[in-house]
């Protein structure tokens, strides 16, 4: 047979890698051919780095002389050992998630920022649903106890986090990626508070035939007024102010 053991094997940095699966093996360097999927990259800020990527395959066994005495050689012990299917195939599919999988990064991406923050939760991606461009956003929920700290006042603080991850994801991929970064619902739960509030104050600026001026908001928030009143009959809308005080009016037609 023909077929050569192969091992594929992340570290750090490459020597680490060749060194584990070296290890793994039980082989000496010169009995395998190395070759370096990814060397690897340090990340923004310390975060988000990506770990080297190496792949070991057994030499194939020199043939013996047809004449003449043969010639002794000693051959690893390891060198006929067959790698388990199993361990090849959870290793194929880690590889998969690293290299391939957005959300895989967007997670590991979160999980390195909390563990900086020394803060311990639960993070789960998903996929949100396409734009209007046919773009799906990443979808990241952290769950866990006492998580006020990292929304902070007006969400400034979860704000900042998700322009981070989006600045790492993204350089990570090589494209841009709008990765959506939520705690424990508190986006949803802010959802529909303003929508709600949108159409009081709708409602308010009909009944006294005065605009009514809404609370300073972000961007993201203020997109969310403008679209539920967008097609009321009896209002429109407008953004007002300068940043960070820039608010939505709401105007009696």
């Amino acid at each position: 047979m023909n077929e050569r053991t192969t091992l594929e094997k992340i570290a750090p940095n490459v020597e680490e890698a060749i060194a584990q699966g070296l290890a793994e093996l039980g082989m000496a360097k010169d009995a395998v051919d190395v070759e370096v999927l990814d060397e690897g990259s340090r990340g923004l800020l310390g975060i988000g780095g990506r770990q080297a990527r190496v792949r070991l395959t057994v030499k194939l066994p020199q043939p013996e002389p047809e004449t003449g005495v043969p010639e002794k050689q000693e051959k690893p012990a390891a060198a006929t050992q067959s790698w388990p299917a199993e361990a090849t195939e959870a290793k194929e599919a880690d590889f998969s998630v690293l290299d391939d999988n957005l959300l895989f990064v967007s997670r590991q991406t979160v999980a390195e920022l909390l563990e900086k923050m020394k803060i311990t939760a639960r993070i789960e991606v998903r996929y949100g649903d396409p734009d209007e461009e046919g773009q799906r956003p990443v979808l990241v929920d952290i769950h866990g106890d006492d998580l006020g700290v990292l929304i902070g006042r007006r969400a400034e603080i979860l704000n900042a986090m998700q322009y981070l991850v989006n600045l790492i994801v993204s350089k990570q991929v090589e494209h841009w990626v709008q990765v959506v970064v939520d705690v424990e619902g508190y986006r949803a739960r802010r959802e529909r508070q303003l929508r709600q509030m949108a159409v009081r104050m709708a409602d308010q600026a009909i009944k006294t035939g005065r605009r009514q001026v809404l609370e300073p908001m972000t961007a993201a928030e203020r997109r969310i007024v403008h679209l539920e009143l967008r097609d009321h009959p009896n209002v429109s809308t407008q953004s007002i102010g300068e940043e960070p005080q820039r608010k939505v009016t709401i105007v009696p037609k």
